[in-house]
C-alpha cells in the first residue's frame, strides 16, 4: 500500500508539475511512462527531444527503474539498444541506487548525463575514446545524429 502512494504521488508530480525539459506520460499500465526529455543547452544534444521509456519494477523503491532510451543517441554512456549505464541505475555494491531516490532525481539525472558524460564507466568504449581525445569530432557527430534522430524542440 505504501509502495502504491508513493508510486502515484511521484507519477502525479512529474505529470503535474515535471522539471525543467522533462515531460512525462502515463501509460495504460501503472508501472510504465514515457519520459521525453530535451537535450541540456550546453550540450550537442541542445533543441533536441529524446524519448524514453521508464519501467518500474514491482519491488521499487527497493531496485531501480529500468530506464532506456527509444530514441537512438550517439553517446558514451547509452548503447545502440537504449540501455544506460550510470551508476544510479545499478544496486549496490557497484551502484549507487538508494530507495530515497526519486523518479523525478532519476530522470533529471539521466538528462544530465546527456550533457555530461561519464568516459571512465562507458557501454560504448569507442565513443568513449573519442569524447576523451577528439571532444571536437565527438561534439559534431553527437549533434547531428540528434538532429536525425530527435525531434527538434528549438
Amino acid at each position: 500500500m505504501q509502495k502504491s502512494q508513493r508510486l502515484n504521488r511521484e507519477i502525479k508530480r512529474l505529470i503535474d508539475h515535471p522539471p525543467e525539459g522533462i515531460i512525462c506520460y502515463a501509460s495504460d499500465k501503472l508501472n510504465l511512462l514515457t519520459v521525453n526529455v530535451i537535450g541540456p543547452h550546453d550540450s550537442p544534444y541542445k533543441g533536441a527531444l529524446f524519448e524514453l521509456e521508464l519501467e518500474i519494477p514491482e519491488r521499487y523503491p527497493f531496485v531501480p527503474p529500468h530506464l532506456k532510451f527509444i530514441t537512438p543517441v550517439y553517446h558514451p554512456n547509452i548503447d545502440t539498444q537504449g540501455r544506460i549505464c550510470m551508476d544510479l541505475l545499478k544496486m549496490p555494491p557497484n551502484g549507487g541506487w538508494k530507495p530515497t531516490i526519486s523518479l523525478e532525481n532519476l530522470i533529471v539525472a539521466v538528462q544530465s548525463l546527456l550533457g555530461n558524460p561519464n568516459p571512465d564507466d562507458p557501454l560504448m568504449v569507442d565513443i568513449a575514446e573519442e569524447y576523451r581525445f577528439n571532444k571536437t569530432e565527438f561534439e559534431r557527430k553527437a549533434k547531428k545524429y540528434a538532429q536525425e534522430n530527435g525531434k527538434n524542440c528549438d
